[in-house]
């Protein structure tokens, strides 16, 4: 009975690693962006919410508290009085006109006065901010939605690779193909042997990774890829399965990770 491996990365390209002990965290911090970018798509649209929403009610209690310190919730209906925002009259009205500010969708019936000095300095912070998280998240969003995730669901790679003669030279080889259309520009492919070893000083490596010649030298590892394309690698001296007998294949513990790369020619 074939016993079944655990893999190092699926085919659909996910890797089964997971970083653990990972001490100094604050570092994600530091490039905030791509951790965003990086996060799943429930706690991006949860951040997404929460940056607008916080804004919101952060400025809208400022705007509240101006208010309250200038007595213009203790002057509503009182026509001789010039409030710092018309018709604000509590928490939930300076929380409307705190997004209208902020979304610039126009005002209403609630709109700044111009003897509110402190109510125009707000005005402004308010606008400059909101530029910049509309910048940040609607950025955040853009490259999110714009990673090509899901193409990868239509390049197709052959369920077994082969080893087999070509032009009487022994050769690995396995066939990638494109279902789509749209190309793949600039594709070229790569492929990586991962598998123990024990160096001759006796240390051990769990993930030895040995890169496997696809054309390199030649030139054929850029691929056009058009239509289905046959991948050879061929085992000579420099090949690690040079000297591997077909008994070894079948018992060693190894994986060959093939790694396609290129730009998605609509993006």
């Amino acid at each position: 009975v074939a016993r079944k491996r655990q893999r190092y990365v699926e085919k659909d390209g996910k890797c089964n690693v997971q970083h653990g002990n990972v001490r100094e965290t604050y570092r994600y911090l530091t490039d905030i962006f791509t951790t965003l970018v990086d996060l799943k798509w429930r706690f991006s649209l949860l951040i997404f919410i929460l940056a607008y929403a916080l804004t919101w009610l952060f400025f809208g209690l400022i705007w509240w508290v101006i208010a309250y310190s200038r007595g213009d919730l203790e002057h509503l209906g009182d026509h001789s009085w010039t409030p710092c925002v018309n018709n604000l009259n509590g928490f939930v009205s300076a929380f409307l006109f705190s997004i209208e500010t902020e979304t610039t969708i126009g005002y209403g019936h609630r709109v700044i006065t111009d003897t509110c000095p402190e109510g125009i300095v707000l005005l402004l912070l308010q606008a400059i901010l909101g530029s910049m998280v509309n910048a940040f998240m609607v950025g955040c969003m853009f490259v999110k939605i714009s990673q090509p995730n899901k193409r990868a669901e239509t390049l197709v790679f052959s369920s077994h690779a082969v080893v087999s003669l070509r032009d009487d030279r022994l050769c690995l080889m396995f066939r990638v193909g494109d279902l789509r259309d749209s190309h793949i520009v600039e594709a070229s492919i790569r492929a990586k042997l991962i598998q123990s070893k024990q160096t001759q000083e006796g240390e051990f490596i769990p993930l030895d990774q040995t890169d496997l010649s696809v054309g390199f030298e030649t030139g054929d590892d850029r691929l056009f890829l058009v239509s289905p394309l046959i991948i050879s690698h061929e085992i000579d001296e420099r090949s690690p399965f040079w000297d591997v007998s077909r008994g070894q294949l079948e018992r060693d513990d190894f994986e060959i990770v093939v790694i396609l790369e290129g730009m998605v020619e609509a993006t």
